[in-house]
């Protein structure tokens, strides 16, 4: 109970965050998981079926029953979201909308992404195959990611290039830019 707790604090309004509704459907079937019970187990397991059904149709995410899903991961957005039955997701990760974690190939369905703590990804990155993104990693918007992303690296691009932490760091972020010349206005 104390995840279904900290799953509830780690979104801003709750209980209209359709992220946070996906996230407790599937809580509800990982503990469907351990009912050792088959005469109970089983109603239990397809009405987990039936939910993961309305959370990909009324909200668009679909998170595989059997992904391993971290502490105080947060959806931010709905929509267009789908991890593979087989991801591992570690605690604290951000994911926006139209994201997808999963296999590169459909003949290797067993080689997905492995996502460390930590980790935030931007909207419309597509994570394939059977990858690490480490500890703290930021994966970029419409960020193609189909090789490993070291702790605390950004990956951006389409396929993404890693730039490591050292040079994500030291870059300024909050730098003012420099304004265009008026000249050729007037």
């Amino acid at each position: 109970m104390n995840i279904l707790a900290e799953d509830f604090r780690s979104y801003r309004w709750p209980l209209i965050r359709q992220g946070y509704w996906a996230t407790l459907i599937h809580r509800f079937g990982s503990l469907a998981h351990g009912i050792r019970t088959p005469l109970l187990r089983m109603p239990i397991r397809a009405l987990h079926i039936l939910m993961i059904k309305f959370s990909e149709i009324f909200y668009g995410i679909y998170i595989g029953p059997n992904v391993r899903l971290g502490r105080r991961v947060v959806i931010e957005h709905f929509g267009a979201i789908i991890i593979h039955s087989e991801v591992k997701i570690g605690d604290d990760v951000r994911i926006r909308q139209n994201v997808t974690i999963g296999n590169k190939h459909a003949d290797t369905p067993f080689d997905v992404p492995v996502i460390g703590n930590g980790v935030d990804i931007g909207a419309g990155a597509k994570i394939l195959g059977k990858i690490m993104v480490g500890d703290g990693a930021t994966i970029g918007a419409n960020a193609v990611v189909i090789k490993d992303v070291p702790a605390g690296a950004v990956a951006v691009g389409v396929p993404a290039r890693i730039i490591p932490a050292k040079v994500a760091a030291s870059a300024p972020s909050d730098a003012p830019r420099p304004r265009a010349s008026r000249r050729g206005s007037r």
